[in-house]
């Protein structure tokens, strides 16, 4: 890990200071606080298995194992939990069980439930056009655009989200929270509303395909300040955060009016982001909590009868054949289907309900998107599912 003197804002995301940075987030820019709940926290008995030493093939063929994974994919925490037991708890880079980390867009799948918050309480629909709450967003770039398009990413707004592209629009939006220092210049907007407003026009159908934008996340937390009538990071605290029996606070970087950078900013500790995966598996439900409505975690599941076509259509169809995107959550063509919440440079939450399986890795990788990287990592994760298969342990 290179120290922390030689970390800045110019380098704090790229590799080997980001193996530092993405442990220490608040430290380098402002945030805003999720704070736990007032009550227990949750904990789970241990009952070890060797997920480690599992072997498996992996996507060129070659043998390998769940630990030359790890090492290879610069993995920090590593939780494996099925049950109700954890049977794997691994820490690296001077990490540990108390160390929060860079969650990048596994934040979006908070944003995606709190949406189901929103609708069942009827604050919220989702085939209304995103200008009943945002009429400032009335523009070419918005202009037709439902809160389901931003909810499974079929918005048509101009946007690239190319991480090998210093100029994308990714790091464009980033710098409004100071990710990208050298992106900022007299035309940088002031905060995440104005640069949403700021984009020029559409170079697609809404609806007619998946295209990954984070601006669309960010969006639809800002129609969710509107709907539910709460700041996005207070609706983040108390409608899912205090509510998930976690040990730790969460923190979210901010722009300057003090809105969450909710497209990639969260960060928190691998064993609190468990207790959202059991969340997730068990139907929104955990500990006798409802959290998060089941009838939106089984449509997020489900999809709708366009959501395989939109993916197949997108940038990632041909990679992932059979997978769709639902309220800010990757559905697995797996059956039954497996839900993924995935982040760039290695963070993800596998959440198998079939198994009773959550699996949290969290991680520093050196380049935002490596794919072949990621098929190596999926092709693990899979191993572990299939040799750990529907076991239950009771303690």
């Amino acid at each position: 890990m290179p120290a922390a003197r030689d970390v800045t804002t110019d380098n704090w995301g790229v590799a080997p200071f980001n193996r530092w940075s993405f442990q220490h987030v608040q430290e380098l820019f402002p945030t805003c606080r999720l704070a736990r709940g007032p009550g227990s926290t949750l904990s789970l008995p241990h009952t070890e298995r060797s997920v480690l030493q599992l072997a498996y093939d992996a996507p060129d063929g070659t043998r390998t194992s769940v630990a030359a994974m790890l090492e290879r994919a610069c993995c920090d925490a590593f939780l494996v939990a099925q049950g109700g037991c954890i049977v794997a708890e691994n820490y690296f880079n001077g990490a540990g069980p108390h160390s929060p980390h860079l969650l990048n867009s596994v934040t979006k799948s908070f944003v995606g439930m709190l949406a189901g918050i929103g609708v069942e309480r009827g604050q919220l629909e989702t085939s209304s056009p995103i200008t009943r709450y945002l009429p400032e967003m009335d523009s070419a770039a918005w202009r037709g655009t439902t809160v389901r398009h931003l909810l499974d990413m079929t918005a048509a707004a101009r946007y690239s989200e190319d991480y090998s592209d210093p100029q994308t629009d990714f790091w464009k939006e980033s710098a409004v929270v100071g990710w990208r220092p050298a992106l900022v210049d007299g035309r940088t907007p002031p905060s995440l509303l104005d640069y949403a407003r700021s984009l020029d026009g559409q170079d697609m159908q809404n609806g007619s395909r998946f295209r990954y934008r984070t601006v669309c996340t960010n969006v639809l937390g800002m129609v969710l300040e509107r709907a539910m009538g709460e700041r996005l990071a207070t609706l983040l605290e108390t409608e899912i955060w205090s509510r998930l029996a976690t040990e730790h606070d969460a923190t979210i970087v901010v722009d300057q009016s003090h809105f969450p950078f909710v497209g990639a900013g969260m960060s928190a500790t691998a064993r609190d982001l468990l207790n959202f995966g059991l969340m997730m598996i068990n139907n929104g439900n955990l500990g006798g909590r409802q959290i998060v409505p089941a009838d939106w975690i089984a449509d997020t599941v489900a999809g709708d009868s366009t959501s395989r076509d939109c993916f197949a259509q997108g940038e990632y169809g041909q990679v992932m054949p059979g997978w769709h995107y639902r309220n800010q959550v990757w559905i697995a063509s797996s059956e039954p289907a497996v839900m993924l919440s995935i982040g760039i440079h290695g963070q993800l939450v596998y959440m198998d309900k079939a198994r009773d399986l959550v699996i949290v890795m969290l991680s520093a990788q050196p380049e935002p998107l490596d794919l072949g990287l990621s098929l190596y990592v999926l092709a693990a994760l899979l191993a572990i599912a299939s040799g750990l298969g529907s076991v239950s342990f009771s303690g």
